[in-house]
């Protein structure tokens, strides 16, 4: 995708094949800042910062740790080192150990001497297949927004209601939830988005930035306010991103997802979930009692990031000295409140049964 005229994907390598770029996200929209990674140890930073975040980009970012630690020291004792600090990040996110668990099974078999190069060019793979996949989900999700907008008038747009950023910035390229809407605006069909602002990070300004980048139309309203437009009649759909899809279909995303589920369900109004495979997690049945919720540091929540009046960017504390802040990161919506699992190979019913279909292979395993 784009930034001021120039395509990008959101992580690429260095020409001597020996890091990775990736923009700095926790300056973004404010500040386009790149950097560049070259240790294990930075890529866990990155991480755990959220210089770079979304489930399927932390999984590749984790990746090329992974190929940095063999860089350093190809031992096996190495391996396993870099494999418990980076599955250690962030806890939430399912693809993350994922394309941590493939690069040290591809280590495990790989005499020493070639680990470093064999791990980094598997990294660049998953990153490739990432691409692929949610180009995928896009084509799928396409079709949903196509029959929706032939039950429109003439002229009227497919009003879209999405949560936190699951765009080309959480992902290698197109997003998961974005790509249905890039697709769509680029046939032709009329959309607009309502962006939740998605508090504490306020990732909302980062669709934002993406949607008024691609020329998509689009609206940045407070969290609070999707309820009131279900019940308005200005919301067509849902879509939105996930860090984590049970066996059962329980979806775990960014917090506050649960509640638009809730209001969308209690208007009648379809709620659907974009996701690449490598998010499904066979191993958890129930999502609420069963998936770690990370819970992140609170001045994440008392203070806000944005421009001052010297243009600057800057933090702001907004809640009286001393007040604890409960940081709760993410949140499970049930499989009974999702109108349908928007995937790579199709859209499914979000169940066991929905997932076997379209993944026997995997739920299987």
């Amino acid at each position: 995708m784009k930034i001021n005229g120039t395509s990008y994907r959101s992580i690429w390598t260095t020409e001597d094949k020996q890091g990775i770029h990736i923009f700095n996200q926790e300056k973004l929209p404010y500040e386009f800042e790149i950097l560049t990674l070259t240790t294990m140890e930075q890529a866990a930073e990155a991480i755990i910062s959220m210089k770079v975040r979304g489930a399927p980009l932390i999984g590749c970012v984790g990746a090329y740790g992974m190929a940095f630690a063999m860089m350093a020291d190809n031992s096996d004792q190495a391996i396993e080192s870099a494999y418990n600090t980076l599955v250690s990040t962030r806890p939430t996110a399912i693809n993350l150990q994922w394309a941590l668990d493939r690069i040290r099974k591809l280590l495990e078999s790989t005499p020493a001497h070639k680990r470093a190069i064999s791990a980094y060019i598997e990294a660049g793979i998953i990153c490739d297949e990432d691409a692929e996949i949610n180009y995928s989900i896009g084509m799928h999700g396409l079709e949903v927004i196509r029959r929706i907008a032939s039950t429109k008038k003439e002229g009227e747009a497919v009003n879209i209601l999405t949560h936190c950023n699951a765009g080309w910035l959480a992902t290698v390229d197109w997003g998961t939830a974005t790509a249905p809407m890039y697709l769509a605006h680029n046939e032709g069909i009329k959309i607009h988005v309502w962006v939740d602002e998605t508090r504490p990070r306020n990732q909302g300004a980062l669709t934002s930035f993406e949607l008024g980048g691609h020329g998509i139309p689009h609206t940045l309203i407070a969290d609070n306010a999707g309820g009131h437009l279900m019940q308005k009649g200005e919301v067509d759909m849902v879509i939105v991103g996930t860090d984590r899809v049970t066996a059962r279909g329980d979806v775990c995303n960014k917090i506050g997802t649960y509640l638009k589920a809730l209001a969308a369900y209690a208007n009648n109004i379809p709620f659907y979930v974009a996701l690449p495979s490598p998010t499904i997690d066979p191993t958890v049945w129930n999502g609420v009692t069963e998936i770690p919720i990370e819970q992140r540091d609170g001045k994440e929540q008392s203070h806000v990031q944005g421009i001052d009046a010297n243009g600057e960017r800057n933090f702001v504390n907004i809640v009286p000295a001393g007040t604890p802040c409960g940081n709760y990161a993410f949140d499970v919506t049930p499989s009974e409140y999702v109108t349908g699992l928007i995937t790579e190979k199709g859209v499914c019913e979000s169940s066991n049964v929905g997932l076997q279909a379209l993944f026997p292979d995997l739920m299987n395993a």
